[in-house]
């Protein structure tokens, strides 16, 4: 029965009741922060260091960069490092996709713009936050991430359709474009300041913490549709929607909320195509969503600023809280 019903609601074009408004605007005073932010593109110099030597000065000019991003670490010293990026970018198939990313990356004021908007909004929520320094490059990576720095490997972001595509799943490559980019670093931002309890090993536990870094990416990019914070399609969030309670009642039916065994709750908070356990066609990750949608509940019920949602470490305490329950079709 599910399954059917799923099918046919699959098939809706509906946009989810989550999604953002389309005339959403930002909130002027937590832009007060903003900063005019550099994004320094790596790749011309790199791609343009001929020899060793030249490598070594590059190496030497972003330390941070060659540190976190470029694994020195295993290599023994700098100069074996230097001769194989040297190779390695003048390998004709690496020449042709730095050509494809310099083409379809020529302009990234839109990245810009947004990072400088997330940043101002961090600032606001968090005071002590620093902007990292931000570099682009073609690598093979997707992201490098820490306090200090930020490494985006473009080749990751190209269009769905580019001829050159990462070694990845076809169902994450599709979350893997320029719209995704921003969220992606926000949500990977989320993690210092999303608390647990390190005792606690239940499948609730994993719920809430996806739901609260998820509600940490919708309050710092409030007009960001949900599709690229979660990574669902618009169709499959409102199917989600539609059979939250079916899909609510999998988990309490069969007794799911507290259990502790990994390979049963990968099945619901992995990355996979769908959640078998549930339907073929509930898009996987689906407690995760759920987890997002009892974090919300919470934080309209308890009415706490982001830090000190964020802060709450105690998941059954957090989900005893919120009062949750799937919604009637009419509050949809």
């Amino acid at each position: 029965m599910y399954i059917r019903i799923f099918v046919l609601l699959l098939v809706t074009v509906l946009f989810s009741c989550q999604s953002s408004d389309s005339t959403c605007t930002l909130d002027e005073d937590r832009l007060e922060g903003r900063v005019d932010l550099t994004i320094q593109r790596l790749e011309p110099a790199f791609f343009g260091a001929e020899t060793k030597e030249e490598m070594l000065t590059l190496l030497a000019q972003y330390p941070e960069v060659t540190s976190k991003a470029l694994g020195i670490d295993a290599y023994p010293n700098m100069d074996s490092l230097a001769g194989d990026l040297v190779r390695l970018h003048q390998d004709s198939a690496m020449q042709e996709l730095n050509k494809a990313v310099a083409k379809e990356f020529a302009n990234l004021s839109d990245v810009k713009v947004e990072l400088e908007q997330a940043f101002a909004y961090l600032k606001s929520y968090y005071p002590d936050f620093k902007e990292p320094k931000v570099y682009t490059y073609v690598s093979g990576f997707d992201l490098i991430i820490d306090e200090e720095v930020i490494v985006i490997g473009l080749d990751y972001f190209l269009p769905s359709d580019h001829a050159f595509q990462p070694d990845i799943p076809r169902y994450l490559a599709s979350r893997y474009e320029r719209k995704y980019l921003v969220p992606m670093i926000v949500l990977a931002i989320s993690s210092r300041y999303n608390e647990i309890d390190p005792k606690e090993n239940t499948l609730l536990a994993e719920m809430v913490y996806y739901g609260k870094a998820y509600h940490f990416v919708k309050s710092i990019l409030p007009c960001t549709d949900d599709q690229y914070l979660i990574g669902y399609t618009p169709e499959q969030i409102q199917a989600c929607w539609d059979n939250e309670d079916i899909i609510w009642a999998h988990f309490i039916e069969n007794e799911l909320l507290f259990e502790t065994n990994p390979f049963e709750i990968r099945k619901y908070i992995g990355e996979a195509p769908a959640t078998d356990a549930i339907s073929a066609d509930a898009p996987g990750r689906i407690g995760r969503w759920i987890g997002w949608n009892i974090v919300e509940e919470f934080a309209v019920q308890q009415d706490l600023a982001l830090p000190e949602l964020m802060r709450e470490a105690d998941a059954k305490k957090l989900f005893k809280d919120s009062g949750y329950r799937p919604r009637n079709a009419s509050e949809k």
